[in-house]
């Protein structure tokens, strides 16, 4: 399977934590994700905002991560960003996933119509946000 790249911002921004869960990847570098902050509650997720820091992963395991992040049960969801480079900064990839979970099923107040507004699904209601708002990725 080829190498996919994977927005990190919580727990899987640490090596020793990644390398427990998975056999074969490699931090690629540091990035901002510009749109989106970062809210902690049992688990941390992300939720509109300005900006958020974390770590590009490359791994081919994307499966084990779906596994990890709860997507089959609905903790978390995977959506798609564009990686743009910084000044000067190569990028091998121009998109990355990243993970991001129901406010609600994380312990999270308010209600998460408050932080993804529009109606729908959670998947539909964060998936126009991040289109409307240009939401993206800078690595560093």
């Amino acid at each position: 399977m080829t190498p996919e790249l994977v927005f990190v911002y919580g727990t899987l921004t640490d090596d020793s934590q990644v390398a427990e869960l998975l056999d074969s990847y490699r931090f690629v570098g540091n990035a901002d994700c510009l749109g989106l902050s970062r809210i902690d509650g049992r688990y941390p997720t992300l939720v509109p905002g300005e900006r958020v820091s974390g770590r590009l992963l490359e791994t081919s395991e994307r499966e084990r991560l779906d596994r990890y992040e709860g997507v089959e049960s609905g903790l978390y969801h995977r959506f798609s960003l564009p990686v743009k480079p910084e000044s000067g900064v190569p990028v091998e990839h121009d998109e990355a996933s990243v993970y991001i979970g129901a406010p609600a099923g994380l312990g999270i107040d308010p209600s998460p119509e408050q932080h993804w507004p529009r109606t729908g699904t959670f998947p539909e209601r964060v998936d126009a946000y991040l289109s409307a708002h240009a939401v993206r990725l800078v690595k560093k």
